[in-house]
């Protein structure tokens, strides 16, 4: 589709944000994509002010590593969870408070907020998913056929389904209506990690520890593209807001770029020294975020989408009526692409200041808590 856009440049690395002291395994942009919360294995919470020279935040209160961090839709909220069996629902400010949530009986491995920001979904070893009421902040219910650890679980956009995946090597999709599991994939050689839909909704993406990252039609109910251009497992992926690009996240130390419409592999960055265990595009698309076990917490421009988001949703719009199939089945599946050290590069940083940091810790309680450590 080369309509789409004009000859795209290079991403390029913008900025990096020091202060985890450990392997970074979680980040979300918040909406306005004025900030960027990340996780660590340090077991902190940071809230990076994506504006140069502001203060970021570092929330405390989780006893084990933070395993996800997921910004509500209104940005009011910041949902966290953790290997302590715990998530926590924090306020992204500097009078920040955190709310505990109890139900799981093991490590909490994802987190992830419904499109309205009414309810919670979560996935965890204890072999299930479970939805929670935001404002009543308490659990709802259970979905109980996975028969391993769950990695992750996202809502669709309309909230509709949810789709989860984990170490039984399948990918299941769940009716939020009737509680039920309504379809399964089973094509993974081993652990499914992570899975979510692509903003439209009509996709399911899933990726694992068998390296490669598959996407679904769920209209046609049929696999539509099977990427292998990692070397090691994929760790997380994140569509672009378009639709029309993904970034994944790998053991193999690697950031690539995906061109969906293409059904090509267009960049591979090389700005981690090792395994990239996040990766998450900001709301607009024009920034994306990467993180991993070297601690470094890396922000990227964009770039090789020339068009802006509301051009490119425009343009989706006039090839589409309201019975079409979705935008992505015009494409059939592709060979897959092995990895190659020519494709892409990595910019080198703009060396800004790190961020003056304001600390805030809590007590480990199961109701409100109030900050016990006062500006450093």
């Amino acid at each position: 589709m080369s309509t789409m856009a004009s000859v795209p440049r290079d991403p390029t690395l913008e900025r990096h944000f020091n202060g985890h002291t450990g392997a970074v395994t979680c980040a979300d942009f918040n909406p306005n994509d004025k900030q960027l919360a990340t996780g660590s294995v340090d077991r902190s919470v940071m809230i990076w002010n994506t504006a140069p020279k502001a203060s970021s935040l570092r929330l405390l209160g989780h006893q084990d590593v933070v395993t996800g961090v997921h910004f509500s839709p209104r940005a009011n909220l910041v949902a966290t969870c953790s290997k302590d069996r715990t998530v926590r629902l924090w306020t992204p400010c500097r009078k920040a408070e955190s709310k505990v949530l109890k139900a799981h009986t093991a490590s909490i491995r994802s987190v992830a907020f419904s499109h309205d920001g009414q309810c919670l979904v979560t996935a965890s070893d204890d072999k299930s998913v479970k939805v929670w009421s935001v404002h009543r902040q308490r659990f709802l219910y259970s979905l109980t056929q996975h028969n391993n650890w769950v990695r992750c679980a996202r809502f669709s956009s309309d909230g509709r389904l949810i789709a989860s995946c984990g170490d039984d090597r399948s990918v299941r999709l769940w009716d939020t209506a009737s509680k039920r599991c309504i379809n399964c994939f089973t094509d993974y050689d081993g652990p499914a990690l992570f899975v979510d839909f692509n903003p439209s909704g009509t996709c399911l993406a899933s990726a694992g520890a068998d390296s490669s990252l598959r996407i679904w039609d769920l209209r046609l109910n049929k696999l539509i593209q099977h990427y292998q251009v990692h070397s090691a497992g994929i760790n997380c992926f994140s569509f672009h807001p378009s639709n029309n690009f993904l970034i994944s996240g790998s053991s193999d130390g690697t950031v690539k770029v995906l061109d969906l419409l293409e059904g090509r592999l267009i960049y591979t960055l090389y700005g981690h020294k090792e395994s990239v265990l996040t990766v998450a595009f900001c709301r607009k698309g024009d920034h994306f975020a990467s993180g991993g076990e070297d601690s470094k917490v890396l922000m990227w421009r964009t770039n090789f989408d020339t068009k802006t988001l509301p051009e490119a949703l425009s343009q989706q719009g006039q090839r589409s009526s309201p019975g079409s199939q979705p935008h992505l089945a015009d494409i059939h599946p592709r060979l897959p692409h092995l990895p190659g050290p020519q494709t892409g590069a990595m910019v080198a940083d703009t060396q800004t200041p790190n961020p003056h940091i304001i600390q805030r810790e809590y007590a480990l309680r199961c109701d409100t808590v109030r900050p016990v450590t006062c500006d450093l």
